[in-house]
């Protein structure tokens, strides 16, 4: 199985599968004498890891991170890059193969098992092997590297919407996703969410999401036209991660809503001298290159597969027959995706910030 990485000079690949024993990526173009440790990367890794709420899969993974190679103490005790490849990986403790037992030979209705199997001719029916959500720890490891190469770039995700529900924006606090099990920036919408996925998962199904991941500090210059917008790659990103089925940048969809006059972000000049814009419909993407103003993207997650009713499915003999999904799984798995979104946000701005360095000095 090939495209198993992503990015140009911040080059990441992932390998590992849900249920083997560990999973783990290669970053090679970090640039050297970054300071890092698995401090620096935990943090985030403890934001994605799974068990942590009832609204989440009950797995229960430490996710510990570990480096294996590409940094080494200097002289002065500081663990700092070296510019060779950097090799993360965290154990597997907590598999069950044996809840997808039933599975074996079923397709479940939304996953990728008929697609793999049709495809590669085998599939790991233990979780789903690399098509599994468990991939994306990785990403996350890989995205608090890329953090630390972007010095003054400050990269947030919320979830804006849980099933039909969505925050206030008139609520929105940065500072409140960290008092909730949800990443939301509203009080009340987490508060509403509790009670409305409780009744969720409770009935063995599940909803989807969107998430919003902004990054400020971006300076005016990153991405290239034509093939190498930054919006082209940031959108390729986020749909890559599992589950996602719809991205957008700025307004997206909303601005064929709008004309010409509404949608056009007018500049002026600010006391300084320096342009300003007096609006942020484009997201802070213009032709694909970065304009200044903050990054926006939005993707929607679509609801979790595996539920406990029943669903119209056919084996690979081709009989047909009904399938439920039993295990431990997430009745809204875009609660999850916020920090693999911010990740993925980083690992591209990561990229491009090389290239633009590579290319303008």
């Amino acid at each position: 199985m090939s495209h198993n990485s992503f990015g140009h000079l911040f080059r990441v690949t992932t390998w590992g599968e849900s249920h083997g024993p560990a999973i783990g990526c290669v970053i090679d173009g970090c640039p050297p004498l970054v300071p890092l440790t698995e401090i620096d990367i935990q943090g985030y890794m403890d934001q994605r890891k799974p068990g942590q709420s009832r609204f989440t899969t009950q797995r229960r993974e430490p996710d510990e991170v570990k480096i294996l190679s590409g940094v080494m103490v200097d002289e002065d005790g500081v663990q700092k890059t070296t510019g060779t490849p950097i090799s993360l990986m965290v154990q597997n403790t907590d598999q069950r193969s044996k809840d997808y037992s039933e599975i074996k030979d079923r397709f479940r209705p939304g996953h990728a098992d008929f697609t793999y199997d049709a495809k590669y001719g085998i599939r790991d029916y233990r979780g789903g092997g690399r098509s599994s959500a468990r991939e994306t720890a990785m990403r996350v490891a890989a995205g608090a590297v890329a953090r630390k190469v972007l010095q003054g770039v400050t990269i947030r995700g919320a979830l804006v919407q849980v099933g039909p529900h969505k925050v206030d924006r008139n609520n929105w606090d940065w500072a409140e996703i960290a008092n909730n099990a949800f990443f939301a920036p509203d009080k009340q919408a987490a508060a509403f969410w509790a009670d409305y996925l409780d009744g969720v998962r409770k009935a063995g199904s599940s909803v989807g999401a969107v998430i919003e991941v902004v990054a400020e500090g971006v300076p005016v210059g990153w991405g290239a036209p034509i093939y190498g917008k930054l919006d082209t790659d940031l959108t390729a990103a986020m749909m890559s991660i599992n589950a996602v089925k719809g991205v957008e940048v700025g307004n997206g969809f909303d601005a064929a809503t709008l004309t010409g006059e509404e949608n056009a972000d007018e500049i002026r000049v600010n006391d300084v001298g320096q342009p300003v814009f007096l609006t942020n419909n484009a997201g802070g993407v213009l032709g694909g290159i970065s304009n200044g103003d903050p990054l926006v993207v939005r993707f929607a997650v679509k609801p979790t597969s595996s539920i406990l009713t029943e669903r119209k499915s056919i084996t690979r003999q081709g009989e047909e027959v009904d399938v439920m999904t039993k295990g431990r799984h997430d009745p809204c798995v875009g609660i999850r995706a916020v920090p693999v979104g911010e990740a993925m946000m980083a690992c591209v701005l990561a990229d491009h910030f090389l290239r633009h360095r590579g290319q303008v000095g």
